[in-house]
């Protein structure tokens, strides 16, 4: 959600980020409604003032007997108590249109993020690890995973396309990857392991910015809720309406969820395998602190998502988005590409982003400095109000499913076995390679 106040302070700001967003200048059509809106507000104050005025005014003619200016004084009172709840109506209409169109434009980027219109312009920042050199030819994991337990015929008979069924050592591997993620996550980065809700309101999935925008790739139950695409919209609503002290901050929770998504936009994309499904399980880091720490908020994130790619000695790179192929609710955004060498190519399997105030002006969520004074003080001699906005961040720490794909294709053999990785083998019990069905 963007402040209104710094719209009106410098609109060409205000357009040169959204062009950077590929979109028209809109701080006139903006402002437009702003002025329209202030102007009836001030109209109906001035209403409103006047009625209490006249109302006290005639009590004081009744008692020096002037009934004649009595009777003039109700008119106008009854007159403005009349006009009162048509213009209080607009002052609504007008409140929500501009709410709207506030609501439906995304954030702006970062001074340092790259200019671009696509994925095509994002910025490579670093590179780890070496891709394995093969013997044989690599494939690609939807087309040995099956004989290993990755079932996408099961499934498709009870639930479609886009669904998996794993049996075994293939799902003994999944619950693997998410519980070492989970314990690498809530140690020495510290994240505070959360089991949230998987359903959530209008108001949680409009604060994440799910809603209205990306309504279309949302599954949406009978009596109204959301199922989650992330626990971001769960993690991150954990502190909505809040007024947090600073000592509180910085705030970092971690889930491990079903996560769902109908794919809306991705038709014809990832049709086979595992990478993009309706449900999968992703673990989350969620992230709440102070305006100030945000950009350090986002690199630490980020390396600790990196730290599980590197543990599972998985070669990935690491990139900058531009400002075309961020997230709505980012300011700036680092993906973290895994290499699956079935495909040959690098591949998505984190994204990690700094959301600034965007996502909790949605929320209303807002911290008080230690030392600000008491809201309505007037310690300097000027009314002060001590809260602000926090700001929000999320990342993956990983996408479950994805990283299953990169271990299936980055270790997979000749024979079509797989091998564990050593850092997943205490959590194996006892499996240290995923053989194919006899």
């Amino acid at each position: 959600m963007h402040d209104i106040r710094l719209i009106r302070e410098n609109p060409a700001a205000f357009d040169a980020g959204l062009a950077r967003r590929g979109l028209e200048p809109l701080s006139a059509e903006i402002l437009g409604l702003d002025a329209s809106l202030r102007a009836l507000q001030t109209d109906i104050q001035a209403a409103l003032a006047r009625r209490n005025e006249a109302s006290k005014a005639i009590g004081q003619a009744m008692a020096t007997g002037d009934k004649e200016k009595a009777e003039a004084l109700k008119a106008e009172v009854a007159a403005l108590k009349a006009t009162l709840p048509a213009k209080e109506e607009t002052e609504r209409e007008q409140l929500a249109a501009l709410h709207d169109r506030l609501a439906a434009l995304p954030n702006i980027p970062a001074a340092d993020v790259p200019d671009g219109a696509d994925e095509a312009d994002n910025v490579e920042i670093a590179r780890w690890g070496t891709p394995r050199t093969f013997d044989f030819t690599p494939q690609e994991h939807a087309d040995f995973a099956p004989a290993l337990g990755l079932d996408f015929e099961t499934a498709a008979k009870m639930s479609g396309a886009r669904f998996a069924f794993l049996r075994g050592q293939m799902a003994r591997l999944e619950r693997a990857l998410g519980q070492f993620m989970l314990d690498r996550q809530t140690g020495e980065p510290g994240y505070v392991e959360c089991a949230t809700p998987l359903m959530v309101r209008d108001e949680a999935a409009f604060g994440t910015t799910q809603l209205p925008k990306f309504r279309e790739d949302l599954f949406q139950t009978t009596d109204g809720r959301w199922l989650i695409s992330t626990s971001e919209m769960s993690l991150t609503n954990a502190v909505r309406e809040e007024i947090l002290p600073e000592a509180e901050l910085p705030i970092r929770m971690t889930a491990l969820t079903p996560c769902f998504r109908s794919e809306a936009g991705a038709a014809g994309r990832d049709t086979r395998g595992y990478i993009r499904q309706h449900q999968f399980w992703k673990v989350e880091l969620v992230s709440i602190v102070r305006p100030e720490d945000s950009d350090a908020e986002l690199e630490r994130k980020t390396r600790a998502a990196e730290k599980i790619l590197e543990e599972l000695e998985l070669p990935y790179r690491k990139m900058l988005l531009c400002s075309g192929d961020m997230g709505f609710s980012a300011r700036k955004t680092y993906d973290l590409e895994v290499w699956l060498p079935g495909q040959g190519a690098y591949r998505e399997i984190s994204s990690c982003s700094n959301c600034g105030d965007f996502q909790a002006r949605r929320m209303n969520t807002r911290f008080r400095r230690e030392d600000a004074p008491a809201e309505g003080s007037t310690g300097s001699g000027q009314k002060k109000g001590g809260n602000e906005f926090v700001h929000t961040l999320n990342g993956s720490g990983l996408a479950v499913g994805r990283t299953l794909v990169a271990i299936l294709e980055n270790y997979q053999q000749a024979d079509g076995s797989v091998d564990i990785p050593a850092a997943l083998l205490p959590y194996m019990g006892g499996i240290t390679k995923l053989t194919p069905a006899t």
